[in-house]
């Protein structure tokens, strides 16, 4: 059983950075997927940006250039570098883990994991 812990949400000016953290246990898996998914309020949740067991990465557009993932594999720790934040990043972050390879044309989709933290909340203030 996949369990996923996400830290280091807060509270940050626009222009700020903030890591988020997610300790990923049972993930005794070869092949998977993990990634970072966020939902403001009123808004469906979207997909932030995934990192294959590879180290294959994909981003959405409106983070690329200012949000990093990594993973760390000896800890299985996933991270969320994220800088220059605006206030549209505001959200509620989520990891969430697949058990196979990401989708390459659909990763951004919810569909596809079937592992979900409870969640860190992240605040941008202009």
């Amino acid at each position: 059983q996949v369990q996923l812990v996400e830290s280091g949400g807060g509270s940050v000016q626009a222009g700020g950075s903030l890591t988020l953290s997610c300790a990923a246990s049972g993930l005794a898996y070869s092949t998977y997927c993990l990634g970072w998914f966020r939902q403001a309020p009123g808004a469906e949740r979207e997909g932030v940006a995934v990192i294959q067991y590879n180290g294959r990465t994909m981003y959405a557009d409106s983070v690329k250039g200012r949000f990093t993932i990594s993973q760390d594999n000896a800890d299985n720790t996933l991270y969320l570098q994220m800088n220059s934040l605006e206030p549209e990043d505001t959200a509620m972050y989520t990891c969430a883990a697949r058990t196979a390879h990401c989708v390459s044309g659909s990763w951004s989709s919810t569909y596809w994991y079937g592992y979900w933290g409870q969640g860190t909340q992240v605040t941008v203030s202009s």
